[in-house]
């Protein structure tokens, strides 16, 4: 795309948007996660999901023919883990923590570039790195007198979030969005599938049963729920990748910080969750260390 064709204020708007939807629509997961089953869930939405591509395709929008299959399941494998820790997070920690761990993602990038790839990178996203990950500590505050691992999994959600993306790039250059869409829903049902087979122990009952079950009740709310929840993601992403279709990457990137706004106003307003003082400031931290990230990517790009 050429800078003529690059409309950043309507790239902004849609990453506004589908970051609005998804903020909302992941605020509906603990309606699911008191009865439902994680597996359960990924695997019904990721066939909600893959059927409503296939009409997409069908009207013309798209295809699902893949260049290289194998890169495209390696990244989908990738991707699809970090959302099965982030929704599995979400039924026992604030979404705002959940969130800010997975917008860790563009530090392991940077990591991934220089000990990987074998890139050089500049003072400014050194600094970011280390700043961004001053501010997860500050939204996790891990108690060492009562250190429970489980508010470190959503940073290690932006690990693999983040080896998804360099993949994304590396191996899938080419593929459409159609195709990488449904190779993510489908990797995520498989993982869904998979889960409800092995998953046969005990489940606690309310939200802290929602990864142990293999299977919940499927009645009429729940399945309302599966289907608003896919029908938002499809949104959300839609209009994010719509965004990086109208603008720079790195400059649309940016906006993708908002989902931090979002996710924590609708949890204030639907769950009463409230972030610290302490928490907000490591929002911050991270929302500027990406941000740095993403404009000295380009600066150095360019130069």
């Amino acid at each position: 795309m050429n800078s003529q064709s690059m409309k950043p204020g309507l790239a902004a708007v849609s990453v506004l948007g589908g970051m609005a939807s998804l903020g909302l629509t992941d605020n509906f997961v603990p309606f699911i996660s008191e009865r439902g089953s994680l597996w359960q869930f990924h695997f019904l939405r990721s066939l909600m999901g893959v059927a409503v591509l296939g009409v997409v395709a069908a009207l013309g929008y798209g295809h699902f023919r893949m260049l290289r299959p194998l890169a495209v399941i390696g990244r989908s494998f990738f991707q699809a883990s970090a959302m099965l820790i982030y929704f599995g997070c979400l039924s026992v920690l604030p979404i705002g923590v959940v969130v800010a761990g997975l917008f860790t993602s563009p530090l392991f990038v940077v990591l991934i570039s220089i000990f990987f790839q074998g890139k050089s990178v500049g003072l400014f996203r050194w600094v970011a790195v280390v700043t961004g990950f001053v501010g997860a500590l500050m939204v996790i505050r891990p108690d060492p007198a009562a250190l429970d691992p489980v508010a470190f999994l959503p940073i290690v959600a932006g690990l693999l979030y983040a080896i998804g993306a360099v993949a994304t790039r590396a191996w899938c250059e080419g593929e459409s969005t159609l195709s990488l869409t449904a190779g993510f829903f489908g990797m995520l049902g498989v993982f869904g599938l998979i889960g409800m087979f092995l998953v046969n122990s005990e489940a606690p009952e309310g939200h802290a049963g929602f990864v142990l079950r293999s299977w919940g009740p499927l009645d009429a709310p729940m399945l309302f729920w599966f289907a608003v929840q896919a029908v938002g993601s499809l949104i959300g992403i839609a209009l994010i990748f719509r965004g990086y279709q109208l603008g720079e990457a790195s400059h649309v990137a940016v906006f993708e910080y908002s989902l931090l706004v979002f996710a924590s106003f609708w949890a204030w307003v639907m769950w009463g969750q409230v972030v610290s003082g302490l928490g907000l400031l490591g929002m911050v931290l991270i929302t500027l260390a990406g941000v740095v990230i993403a404009l000295r990517s380009t600066a150095e790009a360019r130069g």
